[in-house]
């Protein structure tokens, strides 16, 4: 069966490349969402900035992990920047690495 900790678990795969950390760790998942017996994953993300250069390659790389999930048919990767990121809503592990 898939749940939501196995996508977020999946998502770790993918890495802010200007930062080097996943975006699990980061806190940038906002929100992800299994239907339709785990055919179908929707995901709610976010970006460090909204100047990020290489949003559309992360955007398709939670996608592609999602998909990558034995089972998942469709993803949905939704952008958003409501609430903007801060760097308040990284994991403790993330903060202590960063000297937070």
């Amino acid at each position: 069966m898939i749940t939501e900790e196995r996508v977020q678990d999946q998502l770790r795969n993918v890495i802010d490349p200007e930062i080097g950390m996943d975006l699990v760790e980061l806190g940038l998942i906002y929100d992800v969402g299994v239907h339709d017996e785990g055919r179908h994953v929707d995901v709610t993300f976010s970006l460090t900035s909204p100047m990020c250069p290489v949003g559309d390659m992360i955007q398709e790389q939670v996608e592609t992990e999602a998909l990558s999930i034995e089972g998942v048919e469709t993803v949905n990767a939704q952008l958003t920047f409501d609430p903007m990121w801060s760097p308040e809503m990284m994991s403790p592990a993330a903060k202590l690495f960063f000297g937070r």
